[in-house]
C-alpha cells in the first residue's frame, strides 16, 4: 500500500513538473520571440530551439523517470530569467510621431504648466499635422472631470481616458498609452512581454478623442464623474506627477498590471483609499458598471440608460475640423 502511494505521489509530482515546464516553456518561447535581438528569422529560431529543448527534456524526464532533465531545465530557465531581468525600459528610441515627446508639468501654486500638450490635426492615421504646445491651467477654475471610453472591437475592452474641463471652456485629456516605436503596431500579447514602454499623453479633445471616432472608427462614450473640486484637483496633479516620473524613469507597459485603467485606479486610490478593486478594471469595457456601482457617475438612472446617454460617437462624427469639438460632443450629454 505504501509503495502504491509513493508511486502515485511520484506520478503526480512528475505531472505537476510537466505542467510547470509546459507553462514556463511557453512563456520563455514568447519572451524570446518578442525580445530576442535581431530580425524575424533570429526570433523564430530562438523560440523554436527553446521549445524543442523543453519538449525533449520533458520527454526524457517522463520516459526515464529521471530528475536530471528537470535540473537541467531549471538551470536553463534561471539563465533565461537572468537575461529577461536585464531588459530595461528606455526613453531613447525612434518613437512614432504622436508619442514622440514626453509630457512634463510644473506646479506653480494653483497653476500647472504642461509642456508637450499634443494638438494634432488628423486626416488619417498616417496623415496629420503635428503640433505640440506648452499650456497653463489654473486649478482654481477646474470644474469637471469626465471618463472617456473608446471601443474598437470587443465590448469587453476599451481605452479609458480622463478629460478635465475648465470654466473657460477648455478641456485637456490625459491618456495612458503604449509608447510605440516608429512603424510598430499594438499587440495585446506583446504588452505582457516588455514590447512597449508606457507614456502619458495630454491632448485636446479634438485631437485624442476625434481621431478615435472620426479617423479610426472607434465607438466613444463620455461619462461625467461625480467628484468634488479637491478630488478633481488631486487627480489632475496625480497625472502631472506620473508624467514627470515617466519622463525621468521610463517604465514598461503591461497589458494586465500597468495599463490605461489600472494606473488611473492606483492614482484614484491615493485620493480615496476605500475604492474597491474589481475585475472590471481589467475588462475596461465594463468600467461603466464599476463606476455606477461605486457612485462615481450618475446613479439616478440604470447603467444601460446612462451608457446610451453618454455615447458621443455620432455627435463627434458630425463635426468638422474647425468646429468646437468639446461643445459639440456635449450638446446632448446628460
Amino acid at each position: 500500500m505504501k509503495q502504491r502511494i509513493r508511486m502515485i505521489a511520484r506520478m503526480l509530482l512528475f505531472g505537476l513538473l510537466a505542467l510547470a515546464s509546459l507553462g514556463s516553456g511557453a512563456w520563455g518561447a514568447l519572451a524570446l520571440w518578442y525580445q530576442l535581438p535581431g530580425g524575424t528569422v533570429v526570433k523564430l529560431l530562438g523560440s523554436v530551439t527553446w521549445s524543442l529543448v523543453v519538449i525533449v527534456l520533458a520527454g526524457v524526464a517522463i520516459s526515464r523517470r529521471s530528475w536530471l532533465p528537470p535540473g537541467i531545465y531549471l538551470v536553463l530557465y534561471a539563465l533565461l530569467l537572468l537575461w529577461w531581468s536585464s531588459i530595461a525600459p528606455s526613453n531613447l528610441r525612434d518613437w512614432a510621431d504622436d508619442v514622440s515627446r514626453p509630457l512634463t508639468g510644473r506646479i506653480e501654486g494653483h497653476q500647472v504648466v504642461l509642456d508637450n500638450v499634443r494638438d494634432f490635426a488628423w486626416r488619417a492615421d498616417t496623415d496629420y499635422d503635428a503640433h505640440w504646445e506648452t499650456r497653463r491651467y489654473d486649478l482654481d477654475h477646474l470644474v469637471t472631470a469626465d471618463a472617456v471610453l473608446s471601443y474598437w472591437g470587443s465590448q469587453a475592452i476599451a481605452h479609458a481616458m480622463i478629460s478635465f474641463g475648465f470654466d473657460d471652456g477648455r478641456h485637456v485629456v490625459f491618456s495612458v498609452e503604449i509608447r510605440r516605436e516608429r512603424g510598430e503596431q499594438y499587440s495585446a500579447i506583446g504588452g505582457f512581454f516588455k514590447q512597449f514602454e508606457t507614456t502619458l499623453v495630454a491632448a485636446d479633445e479634438h485631437d485624442i478623442i476625434r481621431v478615435r471616432t472620426n479617423v479610426r472608427g472607434e465607438d466613444d462614450y463620455l461619462y461625467p464623474l461625480r467628484m468634488d473640486k479637491p478630488a478633481m484637483r488631486e487627480l489632475f496633479l496625480s497625472y502631472v506627477h506620473a508624467a514627470n516620473r515617466l519622463a525621468t524613469t521610463p517604465a514598461f507597459y503591461n497589458t494586465l498590471t500597468s495599463n490605461c485603467t489600472t494606473i488611473v485606479y492606483h492614482m484614484a486610490r491615493q485620493i480615496e483609499p476605500r475604492l474597491p478593486w474589481d475585475i472590471r478594471l481589467l475588462f475596461t469595457g465594463y468600467l461603466p458598471e464599476y463606476l455606477h456601482a461605486v457612485g462615481a457617475v450618475d446613479r439616478s438612472v440604470p447603467v444601460d440608460v446612462l451608457r446610451e446617454r453618454s455615447r458621443i460617437t455620432e455627435r463627434a462624427r458630425r463635426t468638422r475640423a474647425t468646429d468646437d469639438f468639446s461643445r459639440a460632443i456635449r450638446e446632448r450629454a446628460p
